[in-house]
């Protein structure tokens, strides 16, 4: 954490690797000291995608493409939406602003701004199911999370039964 200016020369990338969804990460916001914004630096090489469809109850994203050609699939049929530079996409809470990203042809590199509500559930419509988070919003440090769990719709419990 810092208590002045970061340059993202200086930070160290993070990796994502899980078959079509690869791209690399740097946590911008925690480094500079940020508590209730989160912003990140993503770099998406050609043809991968960032995150499986999904979207917020709890906190509200923004995306800005700095390099690059690459696609948003957007609401909860996937609409296609060409992204370029300069482009930027407000991703307010709830499921009609589900959203993934592919790369073009020549990779991608965005920035990833999202509040950093604590607790937060995501919606994954594809998968029928929802992930919970507590104790550390999404963006945040995963190790310091009480709760960060999945779970398939329709895995329901009546609420008074014991």
């Amino acid at each position: 954490m810092s208590d002045g200016p970061v340059n993202a020369a200086d930070l160290e990338w993070t990796d994502y690797d899980h078959g079509d969804r690869q791209f690399k990460r740097k946590r911008l916001g925690a480094a500079a000291g940020g508590a209730n914004l989160g912003t990140s630096l993503y770099e998406i090489p050609a043809g991968k995608r960032t995150w499986p469809p999904h979207s917020h109850y709890g906190n509200e994203e923004a995306i800005f493409v700095l390099d690059g050609t690459g696609t948003l699939f957007l609401g909860i049929d996937g609409e296609s939406h060409p992204l370029e530079p300069g482009d930027y996409v407000a991703l307010p809470t709830g499921e009609e602003h589900t959203h993934e990203v592919e790369a073009g042809d020549d990779g991608l590199r965005l920035l990833v701004v999202s509040e950093m509500n604590d607790p937060d559930i995501t919606y994954m419509p594809g998968r029928g199911a929802v992930h919970l988070f507590a104790g550390a919003p999404p963006g945040g440090d995963a190790d310091e999370r009480d709760l960060s769990t999945m779970l398939d719709l329709d895995a329901t419990l009546d609420y008074w039964e014991e």
